[in-house]
């Protein structure tokens, strides 16, 4: 039998990472063609699992980027900036129906339904999910993490107490955008401070690593745009796919917009991480889906009031002394819904304060979202179900908070 370090072995698995990149170079750019041309697919279902196929190309793409920014640069800023890219779908489809509220108010309902249909959708789905995969991979019952996730961890805490003041109002205004905005720059200030770790490459990563510095610099940068133009460009034809799909089955319109749209726009952040987990790489998968819900619940929800305030400045309907006219009145349901979704985020953070995540814990986070998806009418009642929970872990694990609040400055 022939030594895996055998020259043989060595160029076969070469010739199949080569292979594995032409492949997925070659689905991605199809995604490319087929915006650009506008070549039609015949239905919805067919549409949405091209593109789809097109996002999990760019996912893998955007994953061995992130891996290889890491011989450069910090793992907690590379991570970041994956996580940055993988979200832009779901900036994109908010930024849509925020701007389209400064005309149409009753876009105020669907901008604010996706935004905590993603949230929850990440934290409920994506880190049980990934938690799980562990499991399955390793039989391991926790997965922990190191002290430098203590800077993530922080700026979450921070980002969910502030959040839980929102529905408490019962506005999104600029001052909103202010101090999360704020708090989003502060992150990616702090991590790209964090320190260097030597990536264990594997794959296309290991053989492009082996480039000379310069071209291993100009591939690592064309793998973060290129994914992240086929990330831009499938993932509003694969929503759109998956709406239309669900429209003619018959679901409630709402319900499309923050379930369905966000499954969609949230798939790139999820492929990612899984990719992680399989490759027994999950504190990766994990700082990735860390990372993206610290940008969402700073940058994205921030980002929604600016963007209203200036569809509605720029429409006319009302003149600069009539400015606070451009802060976002939410109704009662969007109320509902915002203070699930804080009290889910501040529950979440909780439990990785000593800085694991059981195979418990993320039992009872799945179970308590598909209780919220199942039964919208019991919404306040698991609102008050997270903020216990997270109030008792947040006593039981006191020792942690100091230093949690603490990493955020150095």
């Amino acid at each position: 039998m022939e030594s895996r370090n055998s020259p043989l072995v060595v160029t076969l698995e070469q010739k199949s990472k080569k292979k594995m990149g032409f492949v997925i170079a070659i689905i991605m750019f199809a995604a490319v063609a087929a915006s650009f041309t506008g070549m039609s697919l015949h239905d919805p279902p067919t549409r949405a699992l091209f593109f789809g196929l097109s996002v999990l190309c760019a996912a893998f793409m955007l994953s061995w980027a992130a891996e290889l920014a890491q011989l450069d640069i910090p793992k907690g800023l590379a991570i970041a900036i994956l996580a940055l890219i993988a979200v832009m779908p779901e900036y994109a489809v908010d930024a849509y129906f925020a701007w389209t509220a400064g005309t149409n108010p009753s876009y105020i309902a669907y901008a604010t339904a996706n935004m905590t249909g993603a949230n929850r959708l990440l934290i409920g789905a994506g880190w049980a999910l990934l938690v799980f995969i562990f499991w399955l991979k390793t039989r391991k019952h926790s997965l922990e993490f190191d002290h430098s996730n203590r800077v993530a961890i922080g700026f979450l805490l921070t980002a969910s107490l502030y959040s839980l003041i929102i529905p408490i109002k019962g506005t999104l205004s600029l001052m909103d955008t202010l101090i999360l905005i704020l708090l989003f720059v502060m992150y990616m200030a702090r991590v790209s401070k964090t320190h260097m770790e030597e990536p264990h490459l594997v794959g296309p990563p290991k053989l492009v690593a082996s480039f000379t510095q310069n071209k291993r610099r100009t591939v690592t940068i064309l793998f973060f745009l290129l994914a992240a133009a086929v990330i831009f460009i499938s993932t509003e034809p694969f929503a759109e796919s998956l709406l239309e799909t669900g429209a003619h089955a018959g679901i409630d319109e709402f319900l499309l917009v923050q379930w369905l749209a966000p499954l969609a726009s949230e798939a790139p952040e999820f492929i990612i991480a899984f990719i992680f987990a399989f490759r027994l790489l999950p504190k990766m998968g994990f700082e990735a889906l860390l990372s993206s819900k610290i940008n969402q619940w700073t940058l994205l929800i921030g980002a929604l009031p600016l963007i209203y305030a200036l569809s509605v400045l720029s429409s006319g309907a009302i003149s600069g002394a009539e400015f606070t006219g451009t802060t976002m009145i939410l109704d009662h349901r969007q109320v509902q819904e915002l203070l699930l979704t804080a009290a889910q985020s501040l529950f979440a953070v909780s439990i990785l304060l000593n800085l694991r995540i059981t195979f418990k814990g993320a039992i009872v986070l799945f179970a308590l979202f598909v209780i919220q998806f199942a039964h919208p009418e019991l919404h306040y009642p698991l609102s008050f179900v997270y903020l216990i929970l997270a109030l008792f872990f947040f006593i039981r694990d006191r020792k942690h908070l100091k230093p949690a609040f603490r990493s955020m400055v150095k």
